[in-house]
């Protein structure tokens, strides 16, 4: 069969296939997310039915879907936003970045995978899911609830950190000298200084610049400036995915309504192809060898993300009914620590296998620790509080009782 009839057929199939199981995911109130990974595992190397023709485009689509990834998730925030939420929220930020960093950096020093396997593992542990979280908001009728503007917060706080994290992650990985190191970093923060400066001072500008009545200039050059912006961010050792983020941060208004109606089905489309060709690249045969390290993980992070979101909450004057279900919506894992895992398995290829795991199991446990939270804890604080035996009556309280019988006699 001709190599382009064989890769039309693949992909065909892939994205098919993909509909498919996101129809059911949906049905059955899931993220499609896992379900794609497992797509990914079966059709991948050492899977039951490996695709080899298409791959080389599903990597292209899943390099393009990480990019988009990050722009739409720019285009929700105005810099004004991304400025005031950082001023109030950067306590719980870095709570959030102990509490949460901490338990994938150990696990990959005592595993044995050196420094930079640790820095990258911490990434995986650290970030929610945006996606996941804001569907679940959805789905459970949240989004009015006084603890979601806090939720949302810490979810800005960590987008704000991916621009800090990621350059020095890529330069890590790179084998950058610690000099090298820092002037990718010092590059990274000046041009997220510069772009807020500049969305903050001159955005409408920009965004007039960008602007177009016509639906389809309008995609072409917000999607052509955010890829040419990604690759310079990428030729840089800054991360081609903070690089579109930028850009969906220096476009507000109308435009980045208009430019986000549009590019929404085109994200959905090659962020699942992003999760499909990680399942390909990781071996499932790998996967049973990790899954008792990704289970503990698992468990430790979930618990350490509820404190998160209880602290977040707190500081808020949220009630504690309030803070316990901001804690367990910020469970879940999802495109972020995917993202991460895939820069690192160039250096470090057993960190494929475990996020693959431990995404899976956060991605399902997650909307059921948001829904499940709270009442469990409410439950479990009625518990704690039994009844005591019954004080004898004193001396006031007996001559009250002999009051009442004197007149009710």
């Amino acid at each position: 069969m001709h190599d382009t009839t064989a890769m039309l057929i693949e992909l065909g199939a892939i994205i098919l296939g993909l509909g498919v199981l996101g129809r059911f995911a949906v049905r059955i109130g899931l993220s499609p997310i896992p379900l794609y990974l497992l797509a990914g595992l079966a059709f991948g190397h050492g899977g039951v039915l490996p695709l080899g023709a298409s791959e080389e485009f599903v990597a292209t689509g899943a390099e393009i879907g990480v990019i988009l990834l990050l722009l739409l998730l720019g285009l929700e925030y105005t810099a004004t936003e991304l400025v005031s939420n950082l001023r109030s929220q950067y306590p719980s930020g870095l709570v959030d970045f102990v509490l949460n960093a901490l338990p994938g950096a150990a696990a990959a020093l005592m595993l044995g995978w050196g420094p930079v396997a640790a820095v990258a593992l911490a990434g995986v542990t650290w970030i929610s899911s945006s996606g996941v979280i804001a569907k679940v908001l959805g789905d459970l009728g949240r989004l009015g609830n006084r603890e979601t503007p806090v939720i949302l917060g810490v979810l800005v706080i960590e987008d704000l950190a991916m621009a800090v994290y990621l350059p020095i992650l890529t330069a890590l990985l790179a084998g950058v000298s610690f000099a090298g190191g820092s002037i990718t970093l010092l590059i990274s923060l000046g041009t997220v200084g510069a772009v807020l400066y500049l969305a903050l001072r001159h955005g409408r500008h920009i965004s007039k610049a960008v602007s177009s009545d016509n639906p389809e200039m309008l995609l072409l050059v917000v999607l052509g400036l955010t890829l040419l912006v990604a690759g310079v961010a990428q030729d840089l050792q800054v991360s081609a995915a903070v690089g579109a983020f930028l850009v969906g941060i220096a476009l507000s208004g109308e435009v980045a309504e208009g430019a986000h109606n549009l590019l929404a089905p085109l994200r959905d489309l090659f962020a699942a192809v992003f999760f499909v060709f990680f399942g390909f690249s990781t071996d499932p045969a790998k996967i049973p060898h990790v899954l008792l390290p990704a289970l503990l993980l698992a468990v430790a992070t979930a618990c350490t993300k509820i404190a998160t979101g209880w602290y977040a909450a707190r500081r808020a004057d949220i009630k504690p009914a309030g803070r316990w279900r901001a804690g367990g919506t910020l469970v879940a894992r999802g495109e972020f620590s995917i993202v991460i895992a895939g820069l690192a398995v160039g250096v470090e290829p057993r960190i494929g296998p475990l996020a693959t795991a431990y995404v899976l199991l956060l991605v399902i446990i997650g909307p059921l620790t948001a829904r499940w939270t709270e009442p469990l804890a409410r439950r479990l604080s009625r518990k704690g509080q039994r009844p005591g035996p019954t004080a004898p009556a004193g001396p006031a309280k007996a001559a009250h009782h002999a009051d009442a019988a004197v007149t009710h006699s």
